[in-house]
């Protein structure tokens, strides 16, 4: 890596905050990095990012560590904020072993949104990173103190989106 890492943020309201940091991980082991990703909120086998990330191991790896479902529209569970609990320990592991330079958090912030865990957690976890990881969060409601910590932040704004006429999502688009 060109210098230390940094913290980057990929919040906001519009689509494309995973496909954003998918595309970060993908530019990173074209140049010999491993990556890292643990999808808050994801259930395994859900996603065709989860499919593709198969062929490309051992240079990426990504763990799904939520259940099938939408949280929104079942509510949050007690097994939910453990499995969120154990997410973050699995990527502070990952990112403090020294095996992968960049570490991905997906839908972190949405996790903290919905209670799942604590934004001091998250606070103490980027502050642990090491100066040689790139660190990547990403979901929608990213808090001031995550954002005031980051040194890149993006926000994805939805401008027009099929959705909005009842389109579902498209496998192997959507996810």
């Amino acid at each position: 890596m060109n210098g230390p890492g940094k913290i980057q943020v990929f919040t906001g309201e519009g689509k494309g905050k995973t496909t954003a940091a998918l595309g970060l991980a993908l530019r990173a082991i074209g140049r010999g990095h491993k990556v890292f990703i643990v999808q808050f909120l994801k259930a395994p086998d859900t996603s065709g990012e989860q499919i593709a990330a198969q062929s490309l191991a051992p240079m990426i790896t990504i763990k799904p560590m939520g259940r099938k479902g939408f949280i929104f529209r079942r509510g949050c569970e007690p097994q939910d904020v453990e499995m969120a609990e154990q997410a973050l320990e699995e990527a502070r592991s990952a990112m403090l072993n020294g095996a992968f330079d960049v570490i991905v958090l997906d839908e972190v912030n949405c996790a903290i949104h919905l209670g799942l865990i604590d934004v001091t957690d998250v606070l103490d976890f980027m502050n642990s990173k090491p100066d040689n990881v790139e660190l990547v969060l990403t979901g929608r409601y990213a808090r001031p103190e995550i954002i005031n910590r980051a040194d890149v932040v993006l926000e994805m704004k939805q401008i027009k989106h099929h959705f909005d006429q009842g389109v579902k999502a498209r496998k192997g688009i959507e996810y």
